[in-house]
């Protein structure tokens, strides 16, 4: 397959990263597949541009435009991965494959409320201690290479608030019907929060798969980007085997 005939892929960053995130996937992809990584409402390069969903989905679209290649393989983490679930919702002419990464948790119910404290805890704290304190905390726990990019790019706690404001209260199961093209939920096998609607997320779509990477956390491209890369090349490949 040459890189005119593959599938394009968007990437999705999660909370308080960038496309900066995704830096390995895209060195490790560009030269099989069209990719592109964005930044959401409120992160990275749109620091300043006020977070919502309705942003968030327009700016996945864009993103699928620019690489005119048609419908597109969509892979969000988290945060990313549950405006990828709205955008999948919106625009499912746009869509050819949905990865689901770290963002298989009802986000409505009793499991929301440390998640709300926390949102509204975070202004509370100065933004620079925040991005310190999160920086050497990736810096302790992946190898530079990995994470590099996204400390590059800054740490976007201001957006959080609002951002899961939004989020929480609104995706369950159900939402997964809203999603009309192949889907593979892909966690990090030690994600225990976002696993835990993990088989319900899976039922409610006739055409969806669950994957673990061995090992990894909620950060599964960072715990282990090999395997996480090869994950949505096979997927990627799937779906060009079925047209």
């Amino acid at each position: 397959m040459t890189t005119a005939d593959a599938v394009p892929v968007v990437f999705v960053h999660g909370t308080r990263f960038s496309a900066g995130q995704w830096s390995m996937q895209l060195a490790a992809l560009r030269d099989e597949f069209p990719v592109v990584a964005v930044d959401l409402p409120g992160h990275g390069e749109r620091s300043a541009q006020p977070w919502s969903l309705s942003a968030a989905t327009e700016i996945i679209a864009s993103a699928v435009d620019s690489l005119d290649r048609g419908p597109t393989l969509v892979v969000g983490h988290s945060l990313g991965g549950y405006a990828s679930l709205e955008f999948a919702r919106r625009c499912p002419e746009r869509l050819r494959g949905l990865i689901l990464a770290g963002a298989s948790a009802s986000t409505r119910g009793p499991w929301s409320v440390p998640y709300r404290w926390v949102a509204r805890l975070v202004p509370r704290m100065p933004a620079d201690r925040l991005a310190r304190w999160n920086d050497r905390l990736l810096l302790r726990l992946y190898p530079r290479e990995v994470v590099e990019a996204t400390i590059r790019s800054g740490d976007a706690f201001h957006t959080l608030p609002a951002a899961w404001e939004e989020v929480l209260g609104r995706f369950d199961a159900g939402a997964m019907r809203g999603v009309k093209a192949p889907v593979l939920i892909l966690n990090g096998e030690k994600d225990t929060v976002f696993r835990t609607g993990e088989t319900d997320f899976a039922r409610a779509h006739p055409h969806a798969r669950v994957e673990l990477i061995p090992r990894a956390r909620h950060l599964a491209n960072f715990d282990d980007p090999d395997a996480f890369t090869d994950a949505v090349r096979r997927f990627a490949h799937r779906l060009s085997a079925v047209d």
